[in-house]
């Protein structure tokens, strides 16, 4: 079956186009997604299909929403009202209860505080106030010794980040990457989706997956009290599902940090590009050091909650390392369980940008994204 393509390549970026073309004919007839990237801050793949989706329309992107909290952090490293080595508690003094506080900024934003999620969950509205979480958060006794070890802070992430951030410039995430990030460059990355642009949010659909996928999903180890249910809230009764999670109204509304973000794929390439390269006639986000800072791994190694081999560099997923080993080292971003992915390469000018509206099999970024970022890739090492 052919289905059309729309958007536009650069010269020399056609096969980006036709490895595209060739993965949607052999996805579902109601697939729907977007591509995106820029080398050196010039837009070079612009493609997207299905039925109702254009390059305008918006996707939940989950963790996705991560990179664009932590670009915040790194920002404000950079201006100096952050320092990376300073505990912690220097900034938020309640964050010193059950024993955490030797923990510094740095340590936190790499995932070694051990503080996943709560022995009681959290309720679903709680899940869509970063302020909620922080509060709750503070009074939890780590699951790991802080700083020995780290795991995936999956749906918390950005909550503890954030309150960092608040206490030391009295702002919300979600307030200074508006100010300081989306509006000026005139980005579709939303954290907090205004009320008048909802109706270009494209509901998640939920993974179909085939019956070779559901046996290893039935597989695959799980428990009530393990720490991968805690860090994604699965041991609460009632928790509801990932598509329930975005496709609320309050939280799209209120974009908490480390998964609730809406974006197009333009939006998130743009971000990117926005980070490390000239774009729009503007000065490069972060500065050299700032990029190298970013991009250079902190905690690698056994992921206690992913149970499996992951690498984090300072808030961005190690991106070369986790999903894209072709990639310069360096390459920092951030993928979400729907599917989508993003980040920035330094050594290339690269910066990419995927999302698609049904979850893919197994989570994170999208298995469609091997193939179409090493096109990109490869594309843009001719350029």
């Amino acid at each position: 079956m052919t289905r059309e393509i729309h958007g536009t390549v650069a010269d020399g970026f056609e096969a980006v186009r036709e490895e595209f073309a060739a993965f949607v004919a052999g996805e579902r007839p109601d697939y729907e997604g977007q591509l995106c990237a820029h080398v050196h801050g010039r837009r070079v793949v612009d493609l997207w299909t299905g039925d109702g989706n254009d390059a305008d329309s918006l996707h939940a992107v989950f963790s996705s929403t991560k990179g664009a909290a932590h670009l915040v952090v790194a920002l404000l490293v950079q201006d100096g009202t952050l320092e990376l080595d300073r505990k912690v508690t220097y900034y938020w003094p309640e964050f010193a209860a059950e024993g955490k506080g030797a923990l510094t900024l740095r340590e936190l934003i790499t995932h070694r505080a051990g503080l996943i999620g709560l022995d009681a969950g959290f309720s679903t509205d709680e899940l869509s106030d970063d302020r909620a979480l922080a509060e709750r958060l503070a009074d939890q006794r780590p699951f790991w010794r802080p700083g020995t070890a780290f795991g995936y802070h999956a749906l918390v992430i950005g909550a503890l980040t954030g309150e960092v951030v608040r206490r030391a410039t009295g702002r919300t995430i979600q307030e200074l990457f508006e100010e300081r990030v989306r509006a000026p460059y005139g980005l579709d990355f939303h954290l907090g989706l205004p009320a008048a642009l909802d109706d270009r949010y494209r509901p998640v659909q939920p993974m179909l997956p085939t019956p070779e996928q559901q046996a290893l999903m039935d597989a695959a180890p799980t428990g009530p009290h393990t720490l991968a249910s805690i860090a994604f809230n699965t041991h609460v009764p009632g928790s509801g599902s990932l598509t329930d999670y975005i496709n609320s109204r309050a939280v799209r509304a209120k974009g908490p940090a480390s998964a609730g973000g809406v974006a197009a794929a333009r939006g998130i390439a743009g971000m990117y590009a926005a980070a490390i390269s000239e774009l729009g006639e503007r000065p490069p986000l972060l500065k050299p050091d700032t990029i190298a800072e970013v991009g250079q791994i902190h905690s690698t190694g056994y992921d206690l909650v992913a149970r499996g081999h992951r690498s984090y560099a300072l808030g961005f997923q190690a991106t070369a390392d986790v999903w894209h080993p072709f990639l310069g080292a360096g390459t920092f971003g951030h993928s979400g369980a729907g599917g989508s992915q993003g980040f920035a390469d330094p050594r290339s000018g690269l910066a990419y940008g995927y999302t698609r509206r049904r979850l893919a099999f197994p989570g994170g970024a999208a298995p469609e994204n091997d193939k179409l970022a090493l096109a990109v890739h490869r594309a843009a090492l001719k350029s």
